[in-house]
């Protein structure tokens, strides 16, 4: 096993003087070096020298290093909680660290005549000061300087935190003073459970290590209370004490006022992964993963912590419900009739309420059912499953109504709207989706999370719906008043498939499987097809403009007076041009440089033989010739073949054979003449101003060390 470097590696920088140069008459002659001999000179203007290394404490990778504006103390950190603090002498501190050195080296050497001279040694310019240990692990931090020994410290954690606290560098045992934090109110891991209150003014919502109560009108967090890891939770009769349960088997009863956690039950042996209050109020039902349902009464008992004078509330075990499997969730039909019970053998089973006998089995999913809901009537039952399958099943006879392909990932969580049979569903892969269990139709999408959606509640009224996310966002939902019309959001589907489908379907190219040495860099994706539509738009009204000033012309000779022009189309207004030719390089010069040769690419040859004689009145007139250029190489490199089989097509690429080269040596000539310019401006600024570019004075220094190494292998030689 390889073990972590634990230790900072200390390097000295001198600056290289450049200024001394050698007479050219002094400068031996040897032959020329060879190419690997030049690639092997660096062009640097300093040079660093390694001096020693500083032991660290820590065992992890450096992750980041920073120094306070004075250069007095520096710090690291790795992967984990701690940060490291250096301390940095000054000069003056160092000199009388070395005066006192000397001192005691010269009492020491008092009896000898031998004179010593004392050194510094590199622990004395950086020295250990402690080690902080924050609460979290570290992303970035900064210190800054507050005393002759205090130092300050602000570090961003990984659970989205900021952290500031003071360190003595003197005390060794790494204590903090003053540590403060700054956090936002949502959860530091993944929202597991949520529900809301009877009213619908208080959310609760639990993760894994808080359950934290807040108020929906205004948004804010309102209690947050530490918790084993929440799984399911709900509100009690009365919304003054929430149930809670945990991975550990527990049930945590907290009070909402005070915020205290007033019990704490031991019902399962195993996670706890379903929790359900009785349509009559009047107890709860658990589901576990140690195969067994409970069935919890609620009373009212004296606690001596909570108060002397009055009770609270409490669960008492009735009745438990053996099964031969997990129990992954547990639903009460509104009418108390039946209890539904979703099993890790990818089955549902219902028993009666009252007797607990056997009534249905529902079975068809091929994957474990992970959530479960019956409808306000209680005639739907609706099953989320791990197969990524939404199965609606009748409750008379537990018939399969429908079953529907939801999602692209396993189904979290799902839920009716009270007195409707719409109900939403929710899975990992991001998405919340609402359907219509009668119509069996998909009715509109909500794509706001990052990640898994893990939960999600809709209130008794149904005018608002809160889910969570394993990116530990809680997101409120409320009902429009606007109509929402299913053929728009199919419609706004087919064109997001459309796009998806566009942007996978062309591959990039791979080196060495093309037959030529240059292919396309990019995918093909909607922004080239645009592109090649805008295009196809731009040839089509350039053509119409042009025909449109030919006939114009016509008319003018043969009445042999000047007629009044034409209205120009309201595009060639809009861009401001004057022609349609001008409108057309416009166009093209809009599409992106990256996304050009793809945009072309997508053109049929009709428009590609219009394209050719628009390049040719580009390059005719002089414009752009870099683009056009770019252009007409692409398109007679793709479509060759049939360039040179069309008669039509032969004497414009002849024309335009002597009209490109005669254009690119003008625009060749013409950077000629501004690099020379440029060159001669460069000389006049350097001998006027006495000042050398810094690529100059580099290039002298190269130069420099070569004649340097010639001058060592003559003396070599000789």
């Amino acid at each position: 096993m390889a073990t972590q470097i634990v230790k900072l590696r200390v390097w000295d920088i001198d600056y290289l003087d450049t200024e001394d140069e050698e007479p050219e008459a002094k400068r031996p002659r040897v032959e020329t070096m060879s190419d690997e001999e030049e690639e092997e000179e660096e062009m640097n203007i300093l040079k660093c020298k390694k001096i020693g290394s500083v032991m660290r404490k820590g065992r992890h990778r450096v992750v980041s290093m920073a120094t306070d504006e004075t250069g007095s103390v520096l710090a690291c950190h790795g992967t984990d909680h701690i940060l490291e603090v250096f301390s940095l002498p000054s000069t003056e501190e160092l000199r009388k660290h070395l005066a006192k050195r000397q001192k005691r080296l010269n009492k020491k050497l008092k009896d000898e005549d031998a004179e010593v001279k004392a050194d510094l040694k590199l622990e004395d310019e950086i020295s250990h000061a402690n080690n902080v240990k924050l609460s979290a692990k570290i992303s970035s931090f900064d210190i800054i300087l507050e005393g002759p020994a205090q130092t300050k410290v602000l570090a961003l954690l990984n659970n989205n935190t900021i952290e500031s606290c003071c360190v003595n560098q003197r005390d060794k045992n790494g204590e903090i003073t003053n540590s403060q934090k700054l956090m936002m109110a949502g959860h530091r891991t993944d929202v597991r459970t949520i529900c809301t209150s009877s009213d619908n003014t208080a959310i609760l919502s639990g993760s894994g290590e808080t359950v934290k109560i807040w108020n929906r009108s205004t948004l804010q967090c309102i209690r947050t209370m530490e918790c084993d890891y929440a799984l399911c939770s709900l509100f009690a009769p009365g919304d003054r004490i929430v149930i809670v349960g945990t991975k550990g088997g527990k049930l945590q009863l907290f009070d909402v006022a005070s915020g205290v956690l007033l019990e704490t039950i031991e019902s399962h042996t195993s996670a706890v992964w379903g929790i359900c209050m009785a349509p009559d109020k009047r107890g709860v039902v658990t589901g576990s993963a140690d195969k067994t349902v409970k069935f919890w009464n609620f009373e009212m008992v004296s606690d001596e912590k909570y108060s002397d004078s009055s009770k609270r509330l409490s669960l008492e075990h009735v009745k438990t419900l053996q099964m031969d499997e997990d129990v992954l969730g547990v639903k009460y039909s509104p009418d108390q009739r039946y209890i539904a019970v979703a099993l890790l053998d990818n089955t549902v089973k219902v028993f009666f309420t009252d007797t607990l006998k056997f009534f249905l089995s529902m079975y068809g999913h091929k994957l474990p059912v992970l959530c479960l809901d019956i409808s306000s009537d209680s005639s739907l039952l609706i099953t989320g499953s791990a197969d990524r399958n939404v199965k609606i099943w009748g409750m008379d006879f537990g018939d399969c109504h429908k079953s529907i392909f939801a999602h692209d990932d396993s189904i979290m969580c799902l839920q009716f709207v009270a007195k409707t049979h719409l109900f939403f569903t929710g899975g990992k892969d991001g998405k919340i989706k609402q359907w219509d269990a009668d119509n069996f139709e998909h009715i509109t999408t909500l794509t706001a999370h990052h990640a898994e959606v893990w939960s999600l509640t809709v209130s008794s009224a149904g005018h608002f719906m809160v889910s969570g996310s394993h990116d530990k966002s809680l997101r409120l939902w409320e009902r429009s008043k606007e109509p929402l019309v299913l053929e728009e959001e199919r419609e706004m589907e087919r064109e997001a498939e459309y796009e998806d489908s566009v942007a996978q379907s062309g591959e990039p190219v791979v080196a060495g499987e093309t037959n030529i040495e240059v292919g396309l860099a990019g995918k093909k994706s909607i922004e080239t097809v645009k592109g090649a539509e805008k295009i196809m738009e731009a040839l089509e009204l350039y053509k119409e403009e042009t025909l449109k000033l030919e006939q114009h012309e016509e008319e003018c000779k043969q009445k042999g007076k000047e007629l009044p022009p034409p209205t120009p189309h309201p595009m060639l207004l809009a861009h401001n041009v004057s022609s349609p030719a001008r409108f057309m390089l416009v166009m093209l010069k809009k599409v992106r440089s990256s996304e050009l040769e793809e945009s072309l690419l997508v053109l049929p040859f009709s428009y590609v033989i219009d394209m050719l004689k628009v390049l040719e009145v580009f390059i005719d007139s002089g414009w752009e010739i870099e683009l056009s250029c770019r252009c007409l190489f692409f398109l007679l490199r793709v479509h060759h073949g049939q360039i040179t089989s069309n008669q039509v097509l032969l004497p414009v690429i002849d024309r335009l054979r002597t009209k490109t080269v005669d254009q690119v040596n003008k625009l060749r000539d013409q950077i000629g003449f501004n690099i020379a310019g440029l060159q001669f401006m460069k000389g006049h600024i350097e001998e006027s101003q006495e000042v050398q570019f810094f690529m100059d004075a580099s290039g002298q220094y190269n130069k420099k060390k070569k004649r340097e190494k010639k001058k060592a292998i003559l003396s070599i030689k000789t």
